[in-house]
């Protein structure tokens, strides 16, 4: 099956979020994913909460890149997502309690996704997530842990 890939540099910026949501939209509408499909919808959601992440915790660039399944029609594919960052500070888990308006992203996106992590590279770190595309509308069940940005 052919995959195919895109991505986009992310400033750091807050105004950079609502860019990578439309960017990300036009991208899945391109490959066949309906912009009205859960699917879409989960991943908008979950870039969302990753390039927020990138740009708050940061306050450097990061890349956004997007892979999708090359095939259309009823064939199955994985999509995954990463973003990809220049602070070489890993993750660490975090639990947001009560009305704490912070804390809630990385739990967001392990509750989403079928898989995620992180991995780290010369001079910083790679967060990715993969969702498991079935035309059907059967969606596996997520499966992860959780880790957060220190604030």
């Amino acid at each position: 099956m052919q995959v195919l890939q895109v991505q986009t540099e992310v400033a750091p910026d807050p105004a950079e979020v609502g860019r990578a949501r439309r960017w990300a939209r036009s991208r899945l509408v391109g490959s066949g994913i309906g912009a009205d499909e859960p699917l879409a919808e989960t991943l908008v959601l979950i870039i969302s909460e990753l390039v927020t992440n990138a740009v708050v915790h940061t306050g450097s660039p990061a890349v956004l890149r997007i892979q999708l399944p090359g095939c259309s029609g009823a064939c199955p594919g994985t999509v995954r997502v990463e973003v990809a960052d220049a602070s070489a500070r890993p993750p660490q888990p975090r639990h947001a309690d009560g009305e704490e308006t912070n804390g809630r992203g990385l739990e967001l996106v392990e509750g989403l996704a079928d898989r995620w992590g992180w991995q780290q590279e010369s001079g910083g770190k790679r967060i990715w997530c993969e969702l498991d595309h079935c035309a059907a509308g059967v969606e596996a069940v997520p499966t992860g842990s959780a880790v957060a940005f220190p604030v």
